[in-house]
């Protein structure tokens, strides 16, 4: 088990797009075990995520890039711990990031600062930059409250 990194700042809208985009769905949600999967900005990706509840602490399983390889927290835990109350949610910053080809960005300019600067000039007429900054900095405090592990061996769960 490792502990994950936080993640990129943008990978907090990046979850927020996605649960505005539907592409979230919980297999199984109790007490000890959320189980659930969440479909990539292209549709041609479905990451798996399974997280447990130990104590204070979650251990997690996902086969996003970010998590798998780079190990910080990645977009698909994020979105789920937000559908799931581990973290909070705002619909109107969802609704202002929804429909945004995050997969393309990220590949064309190669730059989070970039990308996050496109993603807000797009967001500002439904919702004040400043609000989904907040919005962004709240969530980043409340993760960085929780200590998450990922572990490869919860992945047969």
């Amino acid at each position: 088990m490792i502990k994950l990194k936080m993640p990129p700042k943008i990978k907090i809208l990046e979850a927020a797009g996605a649960i505005a985009d539907n592409r979230i769905t919980i297999e199984k949600a109790n007490d000890d075990l959320i189980i659930a999967k969440v479909i990539s900005s292209e549709k041609d990706k479905t990451y798996r995520v399974i997280i447990k509840k130990a104590n204070d602490d979650l251990i997690v399983y996902s086969d996003d890039n970010g998590t798998k390889l780079k190990g910080y927290v990645g977009y698909p835990i994020i979105s789920v711990m937000m559908l799931t109350g581990l973290l909070n949610r705002d619909q109107s910053v969802e609704e202002a990031l929804k429909d945004i080809e995050w997969r393309k960005l990220n590949e064309t300019y190669k730059k989070y600062y970039v990308v996050e600067e496109i993603v807000l000039k797009k967001a500002e007429p439904k919702l004040p930059r400043s609000y989904i900054l907040e919005f962004r900095n709240n969530i980043l405090n409340e993760l960085e409250k929780i200590n998450v592990f990922y572990d490869e061996t919860i992945s047969s769960t």
